[in-house]
C-alpha cells in the first residue's frame, strides 16, 4: 500500500483529501463577509517556507507548487490592496535566545537546527534582507505599504505566543479569511485558537501547503482537521469571488 502511495502525485493526493472532506457529510455553515469585520490573516509569508532558496524547500516545494501557494496569496494581498481590506500578518523568528530553549517538539526541533527564520536579535535588522525570515520579495509591496498590521512573532506554531489576537480585537474584526504557511503547523495551529476565541474563520485551502515526508502527508492532515474544524474552507478563486460579491 506504502509503495502504490508514494507513486501517486502529490496533486492527486490533494484533491484526495480534499474529496474525502467535501463529501464527509459535515455541515458546511460558510462565513458572510462584512466590511469593517472582515480580515484577511497570513502566517509566515517569509522566505524559509516561500522561496526555492529557503531552508525547508526540499521539504515543502512540491505542496507549494502544486498548489500556486505563493500566487494565490500574492491573490488575496492584491484584492486586500484594491478593496481596503485589513490584513494582519503573523511572522516568525527566532533570536539567539530561543535556540537555547531545553525541549521541543519534533518539528520544532527541527526548525531550530536548520535555523529556521533565524534572526540576529529583536531590535536589529542586520542581514535581515533578504534572509530566510525576511518577506518574499513580491509581497514586499503590500507588507511594507504602512497599512498591513505585522504583530510579534509567534513563537511555536499559534498566535498564542504573540498579540495577533488582541490586534484582531482593537480593530473590530470578527471575521477571518485564513492563508498562509504552513498548513498543518502554523496555519492550522492560528485557525484553532482564533476557532477556540470566537472568531469566524474561513480557510483558503490552496493559499498554503506543507511539508510532504515519507508515510506522513501535512497537507492532506491538515485539510481534514481545518474541514473538521473551520467554519468554512474554500480555494482562492473562491475567496476571491466571495469578497468582490460581499465586500
Amino acid at each position: 500500500m506504502f509503495k502504490i502511495a508514494r507513486k501517486l502525485t502529490l496533486t492527486t493526493l490533494v484533491l484526495t483529501a480534499l474529496a474525502s472532506t467535501a463529501h464527509a457529510g459535515l455541515p458546511d455553515p460558510g462565513v458572510s463577509f462584512i466590511k469593517g469585520h472582515t480580515a484577511i490573516v497570513v502566517t509566515d509569508p517569509q522566505n524559509d517556507f516561500l522561496s526555492p532558496k529557503g531552508v525547508t524547500w526540499g521539504l515543502v516545494g512540491k505542496s507549494v507548487t502544486a498548489n500556486k501557494t505563493v500566487e494565490n496569496i500574492d491573490s488575496l494581498f492584491a484584492i486586500a490592496d484594491k478593496k481596503n481590506i485589513p490584513v494582519f500578518v503573523s511572522p516568525h523568528y527566532y533570536y539567539p535566545h530561543d535556540h537555547k530553549w531545553q525541549h521541543g517538539g519534533a518539528l520544532e526541533k527541527a526548525m531550530h537546527g536548520m535555523g529556521m527564520f533565524d534572526r540576529k536579535d529583536a531590535l536589529s535588522v542586520e542581514g535581515f534582507k533578504g534572509s530566510g525570515a525576511d518577506w518574499l520579495a513580491q509581497y514586499k509591496p503590500y507588507i511594507n505599504n504602512g497599512k498591513t498590521v505585522v504583530t510579534s512573532p509567534h513563537k511555536v506554531y499559534g498566535p498564542e505566543t504573540n498579540d495577533m489576537v488582541l490586534q484582531l480585537r482593537k480593530a473590530g474584526i470578527s471575521k477571518i479569511i485564513l492563508a498562509g504557511m504552513s498548513a498543518n503547523l502554523c496555519t492550522e495551529a492560528h485557525m484553532r485558537e482564533f476557532m477556540e476565541q470566537g472568531f469566524e474563520v474561513q480557510v483558503v485551502s490552496d493559499a498554503t501547503a506543507a511539508a510532504q515526508l515519507p508515510g506522513l502527508d501535512g497537507y492532506a492532515a491538515a485539510m481534514v482537521n481545518v474541514r473538521m474544524i473551520a467554519n468554512s474552507v474554500r480555494t482562492t478563486e473562491q475567496t476571491l469571488e466571495q469578497i468582490n460579491r460581499e465586500l
